[in-house]
């Protein structure tokens, strides 16, 4: 496994750290295959009832790593595709693992990382957290965490931030739903074990369960088609011409061709 995360174990508590404290946790193709892996293993572990996920350091994920980008850009739409279905994998194995999630967010959850906030049933963030889903910004979409994150937030919410790609606070993160709790920064950790302790207090068959319950009321469609679907669609983006502007531009620290002088 990669030293990007890493796993703890603590009775039934199992704690999951994204670690690339320098790059603010960024992802990139190992540590997607790697928390992809972790997250199997869990489903599994019996003795596991509660799973937090946090990051270290400053952030809690800044979202792509940028020479993981800069090699999507040069490459195929089918390598593309291939890639953007990896990370659909990764979210909807924290989505669906059979174990109640916190999201521990403290600094910047932007792009992907807001996914894996949303993906969490319970997501608690520090006052100073800041999110932003800024994929337009780069001529891209967040296709692949749309599902988990219009979920979280709503179809409304989710227009305005998908097309604006604004970053926001953590208060509004609260007001739309993305977060259940603001905290200071100094009672994150108070907070979290706070609610790791009730859940640790429900009945472990039904608090496992109580997520698939949801899914089935809430009567989701062809989960397979729509990963196919987003998947097809990001690397569409990536590899037409406002998508490798945008990365270009991105990488190359300019403002893109379409925004005004």
């Amino acid at each position: 496994m990669t030293d990007a995360l890493q796993t703890h174990r603590q009775g039934a508590v199992a704690r999951v750290r994204l670690h690339r404290p320098g790059l603010h946790n960024a992802f990139d193709a190992e540590l997607i295959a790697a928390m992809t892996d972790a997250l199997t293993l869990l489903a599994r572990d019996e003795g596991v009832r509660v799973v937090v996920l946090e990051g270290s350091g400053a952030s809690f994920s800044a979202g792509a790593d940028l020479n993981w980008m800069r090699g999507m850009a040069a490459a195929c739409e089918r390598e593309n595709r291939d890639d953007a279905l990896a990370l659909a994998r990764l979210m909807r194995a924290l989505d669906e693992l059979p174990k109640p999630t916190i999201a521990r967010v403290q600094g910047a959850a932007f792009g992907g990382g807001v996914g894996l906030v949303a993906c969490c049933d319970i997501a608690i963030g520090a006052e100073d957290a800041k999110f932003g889903l800024t994929e337009a910004r780069l001529g891209l979409l967040p296709a692949v965490i749309s599902p988990y994150v219009i979920a979280a937030i709503g179809a409304r919410h989710a227009r305005r931030y998908f097309a604006s790609a604004e970053v926001f606070d953590a208060a509004q993160a609260r007001r739309i739903g993305l977060l259940h709790e603001v905290v200071a920064a100094d009672g994150l950790d108070a907070a979290v074990d706070r609610q790791v302790a009730l859940l640790l207090k429900a009945g472990p068959v039904a608090s496992a369960q109580a997520k698939s319950l949801v899914r089935d009321v809430a009567g989701l469609r062809d989960r397979d088609a729509i990963d196919a679907a987003n998947a097809d669609l990001i690397a569409r983006l990536r590899v037409s011409p406002e998508g490798q502007e945008g990365l270009s531009a991105f990488l190359d620290k300019r403002a893109a061709a379409w925004v005004a002088k």
